[in-house]
């Protein structure tokens, strides 16, 4: 009797089977949680008024007064300030991609997640537009193209992160601009999204490149993988209840790989052709920079001191001596550790002059888009923050101290929508932030100078990842103590250097975030500042508080040190070879970050079990006056 022998499974195929019919079920989902817009009723029946609102098209979208009132009566109806409009024929690809990027069940809730859209219309509030400064000559012309209409969708949603909307109007359709938009156009495109346009086009060429090995190698698995990504426009966007029509449909189903495979080739040549604004190399900068480092650093330091500046002692170690890995800006920095109280500090420490200029350019300028992007994938973190203050007080005010762009006073309001949040911080972040509306007073400044000011207003103040930059974490806790009445709280996170990573990655471990701490301070240590000035510890937490990015940022620190970026505006005339070798560098860490995404999930959870993370976090009640 013959054996029943099993199918062989080509495994590289079927998983990618399962993520394309995962994602192709996925897509589907979003599509049927975009809302419709109804027709608009005849005005007799109380359309609300369409005052107050505009409507941005790009160039060859012509809206007619229907669409227009459906889009006004449903945005009132809803509440929404910012409305993205997707036209009912919608071409097939475009569709996909913002299916890919929004879940529409989750887009208005997410007050960090970036603004979405299809890039052909938006209704938007007039006083909202104000507030962007979009409203007279700050927004996209009556030529804009998708990408500046993707680009003012997504600087909207900052000015009305819990009220920003995407709806389907059925009505409306994409004219002239639905057809290709032509490899600049599409780089273009994914740049006014925040998004990386070289990094994506040779992601979707290495995806092409394996669906083809697939299918010509491992028989009908590979066969059905290929097959179901030539069918899967159809599947998403073809069936009888789907509310769009895409024009193209049949055309982009038929030939979907052909033109996937001439669009991120066209991509590719564009992006690697031109660079971000922000990351070209600016001959003034470049200049200023050469001038003020003409003197050399030496300026930027303190004297060494001998003695721990947290309990005067004397016997001192070096933990660590690193560059700067972060933008590559000249100098060396060194961390010591006191023998007594495990206190680790800069040593010599910055001056001011110092601090201004290693600041520079990294929150603000030209680092200040990527590090607003970093700050706005981190709302899990805040709310969990915020949540630590539930089983003991319901604040009515709230100072975030060290608030940089806000983003923490934004996410905590759905935890406390109503508490008010203010926020202080050096940079100028925190004034966009009060215009955003993320903070309801910025306070820009030093705090311990503003604490006479303050006391007695808060019933909550915060230093999230704060303490470890400032010069003084002693002065910074005898404010808070100043501003809290009794009855108090306050939270404090920070990086742990007690954590075994730190000794693990050693001069890698991104908390180390050398020229910026200046302080890593002992949970220990911290109890016994809170309990001088009169607070008592309530809760604190570890594991909770990691944050998931030690083997990340030991690659990316790493590739930083082979190859900084060549157009930084203070680091030599960039070189065809230092421009290859960047390149280089970026290519080959790409594995080692996938690795190291995949350990720092597993160091995640090990954290969240042991209560053993990178950080902690302190709720402290003031009791004594």
């Amino acid at each position: 009797m013959t054996p029943h022998v099993l199918p062989r499974v080509r495994w590289t195929s079927a998983v990618l089977l399962a993520a394309l019919g995962a994602g192709t079920v996925r897509a589907g989902r979003r599509l049927r949680a975009v809302p419709v817009l109804p027709a608009a009723p005849p005005v007799s029946a109380g359309v609300p008024g369409a005052a107050g609102w505009r409507l941005l098209t790009a160039r060859g979208v012509e809206p007619d007064a229907a669409v227009f009132l459906a889009a006004c009566a449903y945005a009132d109806r809803e509440g929404l300030r910012v409305l993205d409009l997707l036209p009912g024929d919608l071409p097939a690809e475009r569709a996909l991609g913002l299916l890919r990027l929004v879940d529409p069940a989750r887009y208005r809730g997410d007050r960090l997640g970036e603004g979405r859209g299809a890039g052909f219309a938006v209704l938007v509030a007039e006083e909202v537009l104000e507030r962007a400064g979009a409203a007279a000559g700050g927004g996209p012309g009556p030529d804009a193209g998708p990408a500046e209409l993707l680009a003012l969708t997504r600087r909207l949603k900052e000015y009305a992160a819990g009220a920003t909307g995407l709806a389907i109007a059925p009505g409306l359709s994409c004219g002239p601009a639905a057809g290709g938009a032509g490899g600049a156009g599409r780089a273009a495109e994914l740049r006014a999204q925040g998004l990386p346009a070289g990094a994506l086009a040779a992601a979707q060429l290495s995806g092409l490149a394996l669906l083809a090995a697939v299918a010509l190698r491992q028989g009908r698995w590979g066969a059905a993988a290929a097959g179901l990504y030539w069918l899967q426009p159809y599947l998403v966007l073809g069936g009888p209840g789907s509310p769009l029509r895409p024009a193209d449909l049949a055309g982009a189903t038929a030939a979907r790989p052909v033109r996937s495979l001439g669009a991120a080739l066209r991509t590719a040549v564009a992006a690697g052709g031109s660079r971000d604004a922000d990351a070209v190399r600016s001959p003034g900068a470049a200049a200023a920079y050469r001038a003020e480092l003409g003197a050399g650093t030496g300026r930027f330091f303190e004297e060494r001191r001998p003695d721990c500046p947290w309990c005067g002692s004397g016997p001192l170690s070096v933990r660590v001596r690193v560059p700067d890995l972060l933008q590559g800006k000249p100098g060396r920095f060194t961390l010591e550790r006191c023998r007594a109280c495990g206190h680790v500090f800069q040593n010599p420490r910055l001056t001011p002059e110092g601090l201004e200029f290693y600041y520079r350019d990294f929150y603000d300028g030209r680092g200040g888009e990527g590090a607003g992007t970093v700050f706005g994938r981190l709302g899990a973190s805040y709310r969990r923050r915020a949540e630590m203050l539930l089983p003991h007080t319901v604040p009515a005010s709230w100072l975030d101290v060290g608030t940089g762009h806000g983003h923490f006073c934004n996410a905590a309001r759905d935890v406390w929508p109503r508490t008010r949040f203010d926020g202080l911080d050096m940079g100028d972040g925190v004034c966009g932030a009060e215009r955003r509306g993320w903070v309801g007073t910025g306070y820009r400044g030093q705090f311990p100078e503003f604490a006479p000011k303050l006391a007695g207003r808060y019933e909550v103040v915060s230093m999230y990842h704060y303490l470890e930059h400032t010069r003084d974490p002693l002065a910074e806790l005898d404010a808070a103590a100043a501003v809290l009445p009794c009855g108090g709280h306050l939270a404090v996170e920070l990086p742990d250097p007690e954590s075994r990573m730190a000794r693990l990655l050693g001069p890698a471990w991104l908390p180390w975030f050398q020229p910026q701490h200046q302080h890593l301070i002992p949970a220990a240590n911290l109890r016994e500042a809170l309990a001088d000035r009169g607070f008592t510890v309530l809760a604190e937490e570890h594991g909770p508080a990691h944050q998931g990015n030690d083997f990340f940022g030991a690659v990316a620190l790493t590739a930083a040190r082979l190859a900084p970026d060549p157009d930084r505006p203070w680091g030599p005339p960039p070189t065809a070879g230092a421009r290859a070798l960047a390149g280089a560098v970026r290519v080959a860490s790409v594995p080692c970050f996938a690795a190291a995404a995949v350990l720092d999930g597993l160091r995640t959870a090990a954290a969240r079990y042991t209560d053993g993370g990178n950080a902690y976090r302190m709720l402290a009640r003031k009791d004594v006056p």
